[in-house]
């Protein structure tokens, strides 16, 4: 049985057989309505659960659609709906809902949810997102850099913002891929000391650097995320800006970055905040190719996870 839980315990075969696979799909489906059956249907007379709790526009989407045009069965289960670890604990909700579908997507706040899902599921486990990761995205990021400029491999990603769950991912391809990362932030806001260990340990190509010119000098991507969460109140928003206004990508910044360099974030975006609007809609920006890059990879990994 084969979950995708995280990037760092994939091989790299593995991913970058993904990432073929998800741009055949998609160019074989080119110009075809988006209700169209993928070839063959794949997962015909498969159920797929989609279980949120963490809410989602993007990922729910996309999930959604992509088990639809492989052929199979969509099952949406909300936070409100499961009350996972509440009543009932996960490993018998795994065990439940295994007996009912073919493959479990969940997207959840803590990593330890996700991990006891698949411990004691029967069934595939797909990471949707936790707090401390998103493959999914990052896989969807890497297919729409090598779709446009080639392989990853050896080139320069820079990241502006804090150490969240998508620049977690990012440094776990690092070494997968084997392209360098740059974090630029400010120092309370650094990947946690375990990771950058980690990094070092595994030889991953990462450093920080505080200043915003000089990291992202000869940069070929860059990234960044919104500042805040949905979650966070009025206070804690005036401090991460505070914290960060240092390091928003602007027009300005990105001048600096490789004349080619493409221009990424993962969506929603606070406009004018981690990114002006002049970025998101300027010409090294393929911020909607990676939107759409997620159905693709995330209907690749679902096969993968089902040998189909």
């Amino acid at each position: 049985m084969k979950h995708f839980l995280n990037i760092n315990e994939m091989s790299t075969e593995d991913l970058t057989g993904i990432l073929k696979h998800a741009q055949k799909m998609k160019t074989d489906r080119l110009d075809l309505p988006k209700g169209t059956y993928d070839e063959g249907r794949p997962l015909s007379q498969h159920i797929v659960a989609l279980v949120f709790e963490k809410p989602s526009t993007r990922t729910r989407t996309s999930f959604d659609v992509g088990v639809r045009q492989l052929g199979g069965q969509p099952m949406l289960l909300s936070g409100t709906e499961m009350h996972l670890g509440q009543g009932e604990t996960i490993s018998d909700t795994a065990c439940v809902l295994s007996r009912y579908v073919d493959l479990i997507m969940l997207r959840t706040f803590e990593s330890q949810t996700l991990y006891e899902m698949a411990k004691h599921s029967t069934v595939p486990v797909i990471n949707g997102l936790t707090n401390e990761s998103h493959p999914c995205q990052i896989m969807a990021d890497i297919m729409t850099f090598e779709e446009k400029r080639g392989s990853i491999k050896g080139k320069k990603v820079v990241w502006f913002g804090d150490s969240n769950n998508v620049f977690n991912s990012f440094l776990q391809a690092a070494e997968k891929f084997n392209f360098s990362l740059i974090f630029s932030g400010p120092k309370e806001l650094d990947p946690p000391k375990n990771l950058i260990k980690n990094a070092k340990n595994l030889k991953i190509d990462f450093k920080i650097d505080r200043d915003p010119i000089s990291a992202i000098k000869d940069a070929d991507l860059v990234a960044t995320d919104t500042w805040v969460s949905m979650h966070d109140n009025p206070e804690e928003k005036q401090n991460r800006h505070n914290q960060l206004k240092a390091f928003q990508v602007n027009e300005e910044l990105m001048s600096k970055a490789n004349h080619e360099a493409l221009f990424m974030h993962c969506l929603p975006a606070h406009r004018n905040e981690e990114a002006t609007s002049g970025v998101l809609d300027g010409k090294n920006s393929v911020i909607f190719d990676e939107a759409e890059n997620r159905l693709h990879v995330q209907k690749a990994i679902m096969r993968w996870c089902l040998s189909k």
